[in-house]
Formats: C-alpha cells, sequence, structure tokens
C-alpha cells in the first residue's frame, strides 16, 4: 500500500478575505473533521496537495497529515473544492481515521483478463464497463487500494454484479446492504448484430 503524507499548519483566522489571503499565498484552507474530536482548521501547500492528487489512488487511502509540533494525524479526503477554471484546489475536507474504525471511500474497479474475455474473443461480443468503481465500508487499516473484477470467462450477453466481487476480509459493498446488486460489466452484441438477430426472430 502506497504511504501519502501532507505538511500541515494550523489555521487561526477565518472567513472569505482570510480564505482569499491564504490562497495568494499558496496556501489551500482545509478542515479535519471527525474521530469524536473537535474540528480543526488548517492550511496546506498548494504545490503539495497539487502534486499528490495526481495519483488517483490517494482518494481510497489514508493520508497521514505532519504539524509543526511533530504530531500526525491520520485522515482521508472527503470533499476537495476546485478553481472553477484553474487547475488550483481552492479548499478540502478531511475526515479522522483512527486504526480499525470503519471509513467509506470508493474504490477503483481493475479490469482483468479483457484481452482474453471469451465473449469478445471467441464470440465477437463488445465488453462494456458500467462501472468503474464502487463505495465500500472498510477498516481504515486495511483499506483496498483497487477490486479486481476478472472477466476473460465472461461470455456474450452475461455480466459481472457487485455479489460476484472478490472482496478483502473486513470491506463491505454499501449498494449491496442496500439489496442493489447492479452489474458492473458485462458482453453485449454488436449494435448491427443485435438488430440482426431480432429480425430473424421476429421472422421466424
Amino acid at each position: 500500500m502506497t504511504d501519502f503524507s501532507l505538511n500541515v499548519e494550523v489555521r487561526e483566522v477565518h472567513g472569505r478575505r482570510p480564505s482569499r489571503r491564504l490562497r495568494r499565498e499558496d496556501r489551500v484552507p482545509a478542515v479535519i473533521y471527525g474521530g469524536g474530536e473537535a474540528a480543526q482548521s488548517i492550511t496546506l501547500s498548494q504545490r503539495e496537495i497539487s502534486r499528490l492528487i495526481l495519483d488517483q489512488s490517494v482518494f481510497s487511502h489514508v493520508i497521514s497529515l505532519a504539524f509543526p509540533d511533530a504530531t500526525t494525524q491520520q485522515v482521508i479526503i472527503r470533499d476537495l473544492q476546485m478553481h472553477p477554471f484553474k487547475l488550483l484546489v481552492q479548499h478540502m475536507d478531511f475526515q479522522r481515521a483512527k486504526a480499525g474504525q470503519k471509513v467509506t471511500v470508493h474504490v477503483p474497479l481493475n479490469y482483468i483478463g479483457e484481452e482474453g474475455c471469451v465473449g469478445v474473443k471467441t464470440q465477437g461480443g463488445q465488453l462494456h464497463h458500467i462501472l468503474v468503481e464502487v463505495e465500500v465500508l472498510a477498516p481504515s487499516d486495511r483499506l483496498p487500494d483497487h477490486i479486481d473484477v476478472d472477466v476473460s470467462n465472461l461470455e456474450k450477453g452475461e455480466s459481472i454484479h457487485l455479489s460476484d466481487l472478490k472482496l478483502p476480509e473486513g470491506v463491505s459493498i454499501l449498494a449491496l446492504a442496500h439489496g442493489d446488486d447492479k452489474a458492473v460489466v458485462q458482453v453485449l452484441a454488436p449494435r448491427g448484430a443485435a438488430t440482426e438477430e431480432s429480425e430473424a426472430a421476429g421472422e421466424a
């Protein structure tokens, strides 16, 4: 698992004008909340966070925030506000993630076996990705980097659903808890082929 960290400073002043001043100084205002503790206002380097979020996996990982007094807090990103037309972060929300505590994060799906997919390679179907990520509930110290979806044996007309995914121990998919077992990927017949099949069925 990748280790992510950021250097932060405590923010003593609040409001729009101080926040604008911070942004002019290439600092990003942010807040930390949760974990049974009071919310805490902080700032961080625009350059540092811009570089960090280039790695999309940071949004499903615990981040270590390092304070000037040598203390640290473990958090996950809960919200990130971008400038309307510049590649600049305007504000961030972090949620504390204490060891063993369960948190919800969006985890990317990693599709494997696409080149050898039976429904595509031998049956002329087209692979259709319905989801690229899923929201999971998992212990903060065991967040998965990704969830593998093996499509190598998927045949034309078949789908893989959320309930078919193999999850690490202690990880659950929130949609399933609400009875929503949606498909994540399927092999479809090519559009032209689907039309010809339906016409042939009508003639029969």
